[in-house]
């Protein structure tokens, strides 16, 4: 579909080695290529991604660390564009539910270690602020 787009497409796979992959990935920007197709798992450590400030998830899995990690690999020192990181689902869907799920832990995660989340998946944790007052009345008390 991208490619039908008129887009030019590379594809990252498991099979390229971890210590191969900084190289692969510039290889494919030296020969043009617009859209960078992965799974999360393959650049969530050690990659600057700085030639695609969008990315797109299609699926996250249930990892958080994962999830944080491949959605900061655009957003890094020397980034010059702005950064965007979208999430794509059909509403009403195991999906969905996934990143509700995601939101929820993220925003747990990130009370604790003193961010207050207020953007991208904190839009799907319908609980508001419920889990960060919990966790400060605990913490607190």
């Amino acid at each position: 579909m991208l490619e039908t787009a008129g887009l030019k497409v590379g594809v990252l796979k498991a099979s390229v080695d971890t210590a191969r992959r900084e190289d692969w990935i510039m290889e494919q920007v030296d020969q043009g290529i617009d859209v960078l197709v992965t799974n999360p798992e393959l650049v969530k450590t050690g990659l600057d991604l700085l030639e695609f400030p969008t990315i797109v998830f299609l699926q996250t899995g249930y990892n958080v660390y994962t999830l944080q990690q491949a959605s900061r690999r655009s957003w890094r020192i020397g980034q010059t564009e702005p950064v965007e990181v979208v999430f794509l689902g059909y509403s009403g869907t195991a999906q969905t539910a996934c990143l509700s799920l995601m939101a929820t832990k993220i925003a747990v995660s990130q009370s604790t270690s003193g961010d207050m989340p207020e953007t991208g998946l904190d839009v799907l944790n319908q609980d508001g602020d419920s889990i960060e007052v919990a966790l400060a009345r605990q913490l607190s008390g």
